[in-house]
């Protein structure tokens, strides 16, 4: 098996389901015995919690090209980062070290794509809704995305920064995730893009009358594949 490299840490909620789930897909494909070999730099998200000026974003780009090649040196022969809102800064850190990085974006517009989904919702973040990093990539797999609803931008950033990533999980939340993809349902969309690692906790990703392509389980299980070697 080769080696990943995981940059871990935007929450220590998001770098536990990545570690869990590519570890339950090699014990499932490889070996009941088998776990995955793995490098994770966890940092301390404290440090990049909700970046907002140029000069945030670049103090991000160092933070993480620093971890990435920490995690090249030690031996990580590919690299993923554990959230979807440090995707913006993907080309600069990817341009700072030699292993290559695999977008997550890109696998989740590769499975839209081969399941024929041609209308979806993106949910996520303030900077993963509204900005292009982000839904160019889908759309550049033939994924046509709703506009964003600036009230449903607001409230999904409360959710995830003040509940989610500190590990709370709310009745009322969950509720308003619910009135929402129901919401996105009759306005046309076919699909749901799950672009935030903590969503799972408050949406029931097998239990939705549409699709809901939950990105952090498309990026692990592609991360998991690798690392089989497939």
């Amino acid at each position: 098996m080769r080696k990943l490299g995981m940059i871990g840490g935007m929450s220590w909620v998001s770098t536990h389901r990545y570690y869990e789930r590519i570890n339950r897909q090699i014990q499932r494909e490889v070996d009941p015995k088998a776990s995955a070999p793995l490098l994770i730099e966890s940092l301390n998200f404290a440090e990049i919690y909700c970046l907002e000026s140029d000069e945030d974003w670049e103090r991000a780009v160092g933070v993480l090209s620093d971890a990435a090649n920490r995690l090249a040196d030690a031996g990580a022969q590919q690299l993923i980062i554990c959230a979807n809102s440090m995707h913006k800064v993907y080309r600069e850190v990817q341009a700072r070290v030699e292993v290559p990085m695999l977008h997550i974006a890109e696998c989740v517009g590769e499975r839209m794509k081969a399941d024929g989904i041609e209308q979806a919702a993106l949910i996520g973040s303030r900077n993963v809704m509204t900005e292009s990093f982000y839904r160019r990539r889908l759309i550049a797999h033939g994924v046509r995305l709703l506009p964003p609803e600036m009230s449903d931008v607001d409230d999904l950033n409360r959710i995830i920064y003040d509940e989610l990533m500190v590990g709370k999980a709310r009745k009322d939340s969950e509720r308003v995730l619910k009135s929402m993809l129901t919401r996105y349902e009759s306005n046309g969309a076919k699909g749901i893009v799950l672009a935030n690692t903590e969503l799972e906790l408050i949406v029931d990703v097998n239990a939705n009358v549409l699709p809901i392509y939950d990105c952090m389980r498309i990026h692990a299980d592609a991360a998991a594949k690798w690392i089989i070697g497939g």
